[in-house]
């Protein structure tokens, strides 16, 4: 172990911040641009399927704010593949291709924007159990080492509150509607739940996982990040008069841990790998379809800062 090495490890234990201009080991690079990279990409992902109900939302006021959504959710991959790519540099890739890997079948996105979303209550789950999901994961993650990541991610929590909170109304605003609405948030419910089980990752970490612990990437376990999501929708849902499709769900009163009924790890794990979700290939085909439609926009860009700085 070379005193580089161990004096960076000091550095972390420390809860010093990296910054992209300093040493850092090989491996450390990597976890971090892969963690990086999935997160991006599934920013983007994400912003498909409520991208589908724009033009359905119920009323001009969601339609808004939907779009605003889908906009930010862009926004957010933007500046995460920003970061990515200082990282990705040294390795010999450009963001450009950090965009495109993901139609190229090399990197992978969040299971959750690989379901099906067919009615407008699954809008409004996206918005409530997905973004507060992310939530919880993005906020453990403001106290990575890397500091350019611990920057970007303020603004991305801040704005994924907003989110969580439309989400949340429209929740709310079924729940407090007709049978026929009602039966529909509960059905949305149901179809999202596992998914939610499962997007935290396996309780048993992978040895790449464990190492992203020690060098302080992330500081909390899949399973806490689940055990918190549990312990604050759980209550949120029943309080709506809904139910959850888990019947082993409930609380230790000694270690307030919750148990549960884990997802089909297999059916989730290969659809993440495979991108062989309900809508995975269609949304690839449309991110690929944005991507080489605007081309065009891209290379007038570049071309003009050329001119302008000739």
């Amino acid at each position: 172990m070379s005193d580089t090495y161990r004096q960076f490890i000091h550095r972390i234990e420390n809860g010093e911040k990296v910054e992209s201009t300093d040493w850092m080991p090989e491996d450390y690079r990597k976890l971090l641009l892969k963690q990086i990279h999935m997160h991006g990409i599934s920013e983007i992902m994400g912003a498909y399927p409520e991208k589908e109900w724009v033009p359905k939302a119920p009323t001009l006021r969601r339609k808004l704010a939907l779009i605003a959504k889908v906009q930010d959710e862009i926004g957010h991959g933007q500046l995460l593949l920003r970061v990515a790519e200082d990282l990705a540099v040294p390795l010999g890739k450009r963001r450009e291709e950090l965009i495109t890997d993901v139609f190229m079948n090399r990197v992978k996105f969040h299971n959750v924007f690989h379901m099906e979303a067919p009615t407008w209550a699954d809008a409004g789950i996206i918005g409530f159990l997905v973004d507060g999901g992310a939530i919880i994961t993005q906020a453990s993650l403001l106290d990575t080492s890397y500091a350019p990541y611990a920057r970007v991610l303020q603004r991305i929590c801040a704005e994924e509150s907003f989110h969580m909170q439309h989400g949340e109304s429209v929740v709310l605003a079924l729940a407090e509607g007709t049978d026929e609405q009602r039966e529909m948030l509960q059905q949305a419910i149901n179809r999202w739940w596992s998914a939610m089980m499962f997007f935290f990752g396996p309780t048993q970490m992978s040895e790449a996982a464990q190492k992203m612990m020690e060098y302080r990437i992330r500081t909390k376990t899949n399973e806490e990040l689940r055990q918190k999501f549990i312990n604050r929708y759980v209550p949120r849902v029943w309080a709506l008069g809904m139910t959850l499709p888990d019947e082993r769900l409930k609380q230790n009163p000694v270690t307030n841990l919750w148990s549960y009924t884990e997802p089909d790890w297999e059916w989730f794990g290969h659809m993440v790998r495979t991108n062989s979700g309900p809508k995975s290939q269609e949304r690839i085909a449309l991110r690929r379809e944005a991507h080489e439609g605007q081309a065009w926009v891209r290379k007038a860009m570049v071309e003009a800062t050329i001119v302008r700085s000739s």
